[in-house]
């Protein structure tokens, strides 16, 4: 029964770990603003120079996001010919907003569910 406990923990410790990359991989303006994208053109996604007209980003900082979301599983890259086309990975968001509901919404009902939906308005701030 102990032994069952640390393990709850470790494994409790190992996510927050894990989770926390990609949280932090999404922690900048830029790579919300290419996630946002990304998903409006789901599921086929767009190749990298369609990104980049549509956010404006210098082609080297879009590489460097890009590199960040992948390496984060947040984006997927597949070769086209002679372009590189990237889509959402919504797997991996679906286990990270998974992981954050869990916290705020069953164990200690911090948020009400049913308030989740994103529609568009800004924050409220407290």
């Amino acid at each position: 029964m102990i032994g069952d406990e640390i393990r709850k923990k470790r494994g409790d410790i190992d996510d927050s770990i894990r989770y926390a990359d990609k949280f932090s991989a999404l922690g900048t303006e830029a790579r919300v603003r290419i996630m946002r994208l990304l998903l409006s053109a789901h599921p086929g996604g767009l190749v990298v120079g369609d990104i980049q007209t549509e956010l404006n980003i210098p082609n080297s900082t879009l590489s460097h996001h890009l590199e960040k979301l992948r390496h984060e599983d947040l984006v997927t890259v597949r070769r086209e010919a002679t372009f590189l086309r990237y889509a959402a990975n919504t797997e991996t968001l679906r286990d990270l907003l998974g992981f954050l509901y869990a916290e705020c919404c069953t164990r200690n009902q911090a948020v009400n569910p049913r308030e989740i939906v994103w529609t568009g308005k800004p924050l409220r701030k407290s």
